[in-house]
């Protein structure tokens, strides 16, 4: 009796001692993948952004196959080759004047500092503010964010390739790498995985759509504008205040500042009306023009698309906030499919 007890005993400690070496090894396995997933998600970063790309490729072709009936390999070829050439032929219309507002504005810009430095020295409370942001703590601050901030992967030109590269690959077979994808999950979630990954496909290009529209009103109003104000440089200006609207909330922010420096070069009465023009065009584009065109999208509350961005913008700086409002449409898309509409059903 006494040495089936002490058998007993010795089988439950020899199971306790076999369900700690297979916790801590869950543990260390779980520790290794993030630790793996850290050091690797800009890459992943990289890939979303190529899905992007292949998202609006498909998204093109699948609107011609419907106009035009035409097979799926044309359609995506001219989706693809038709985009380039515009691209390439919008550049070619105006990337030479483009080029030449670029350089001038890079030759005036320290010039344009000073200016501004000058005017700011005139008052106490421009000295004050000089004091405040030349001073060796902001400036490590500043330094340390704009690191932040534009770091990338391969050098921007490599970040740039990678990405149109993988877009090109994913638009020519995007079944063989969903498929590889799905069948990684367990047989009864494959169809709810299918679902979901058609809602994404679905929402990501409404909000392609969408916010391509509204960059290019945003362009438009702000060449306009900068035109009748009579500001040197408003191409390139509007342009650049047009790209970096596909950035909510900041986007606006970082446009203004090169287009407050040049107009300071004029006068103050211009820099005041500039930055005037900014606060009405993005007005009209937050409160009018994105809300138009996104009607069929889901409504992403403001504060999450901030948080969303504070988030990205800390872990992998320009790619992480450029990215992260179309990453949180992914995660509201899996939470509604998930769990809010399954708990509805119940």
């Amino acid at each position: 009796m006494e040495q089936n007890k002490q058998q007993k005993n010795d089988d439950n400690l020899t199971t306790f001692r076999h369900k700690i070496w297979i916790t801590t090894g869950i543990v260390a396995f779980t520790a290794v993948l993030l630790l793996i997933f850290k050091a690797t998600f800009s890459v992943f970063l990289l890939v979303f952004a190529g899905t992007l790309i292949a998202v609006f490729f498909r998204g093109i072709s699948s609107f011609i196959q419907k106009k035009t009936s035409w097979n799926e390999g044309l359609s995506v070829a001219i989706s693809i080759i038709g985009t380039l050439l515009i691209v390439a032929g919008l550049f070619l219309l105006i990337g030479a004047k483009v080029q030449a507002q670029a350089a001038e504005l890079i030759d005036t810009l320290p010039k344009t500092i000073e200016n501004v430095r000058d005017r700011l020295n005139d008052s106490s409370i421009g000295q004050k503010f000089i004091e405040r942001a030349t001073s060796k703590d902001s400036m490590d601050k500043a330094q340390g964010f704009l690191g932040q901030f534009f770091k990338s992967t391969f050098g921007i030109l490599g970040d740039v390739y990678v990405i149109l590269f993988i877009g090109i690959f994913f638009t020519v077979s995007p079944d063989t790498y969903v498929n590889g994808l799905i069948q990684l999950i367990p047989k009864k979630g494959q169809d709810k995985a299918r679902q979901i990954s058609g809602k994404m496909n679905s929402q990501l290009f409404n909000w392609l759509k969408g916010k391509l529209f509204a960059m290019f009103v945003v362009f438009v109003l702000t060449a306009i504008g900068l035109a009748i104000i009579g500001m040197p440089l408003w191409l390139v200006l509007a342009l650049f205040a047009g790209l970096i609207s596909f950035v909510p909330n900041f986007g606006p922010l970082i446009s203004l500042i090169p287009a407050v420096l040049v107009a300071l070069m004029q006068s103050p009465l211009t820099a005041a009306m500039v930055t005037g023009l900014y606060i009405l065009v993005q007005f009209l584009e937050s409160n009018f023009i994105t809300p138009l065109v996104q009607k069929k999208l889901i409504n992403t509350p403001l504060a999450l698309i901030i948080i969303s961005q504070l988030i990205m913008g800390v872990l992998t700086g320009g790619w992480g906030l450029i990215l992260a409002t179309p990453l949180l449409v992914l995660v509201i898309v899996t939470v509604q499919e998930l769990y809010l509409k399954k708990n509805s059903t119940r």
